[in-house]
């Protein structure tokens, strides 16, 4: 019974991801030109987190690679809003980065540059490797400048979603993002954000 149970679940988020899938394919780029790459993650919930980091912080399109299907219910809805190109291999993801222009930047806890010390063009595209195993490429066969972000802790590792806010943050703040304007939900004009009384 436990696994029918676990198969309906996961048939019904499946569902759910396709319909918002399908809605999100006229969503509009955001306010700025970062590219947020999910290498191989796991259908989990950090998928749905990025997505929504990344609406938050007006990315201008997720690549999600080698992953098929997600759970949609921690992104709130981003799915719907934030664009996503789906992709079966790392390389097909480059292609269409250099296409476009854009530097490439991995991150890992052992970095050669610290975030918020490196310089980030304004087409950046940044990668986020699997939770368990990391990026699923050799970064200097490829040319991608590998990132940390720095940690005090005696743990050695953040969640995929926090680091990947973390990166979105700091790229906005790098540009002098003050939160003062904030796009509406159909990623139209920004508005002047309402004070609270």
């Amino acid at each position: 019974m436990g696994r029918k149970l676990k198969r309906s679940q996961n048939r019904r988020k499946e569902i759910e991801f396709l319909k918002e899938r399908f809605v999100g394919r006229s969503a509009k780029p955001g306010c700025h030109e970062f590219i947020i790459v999910l290498d191989n993650l796991k259908a989990s919930f950090n998928l749905g987190k990025i997505f929504r980091s990344a609406f938050v912080f007006g990315a201008k399109e997720i690549h999600v690679v080698g992953t098929k299907w997600f759970d949609p219910g921690p992104a709130k809805g981003a799915l719907k809003y934030v664009p996503a190109k789906f992709f079966d291999s790392i390389e097909a993801s480059f292609l269409d980065l250099q296409a476009q222009g854009y530097a490439i930047f991995a991150f890992d806890m052992h970095g050669e540059a610290s975030l918020g010390k490196a310089p980030l063009p304004e087409k950046s595209a940044f990668i986020f490797g699997n939770e368990g195993v990391g990026i699923s490429f050799d970064a200097n066969s490829l040319g991608v400048k590998i990132l940390s972000i720095p940690q005090f802790g005696s743990m050695e590792s953040l969640n995929v979603s926090v680091a990947a806010s973390i990166a979105m943050y700091e790229y906005v703040r790098d540009r002098g993002g003050s939160g003062s304007k904030m796009l509406s939900v159909e990623r139209g004009e920004p508005r002047e954000r309402k004070r609270a009384k």
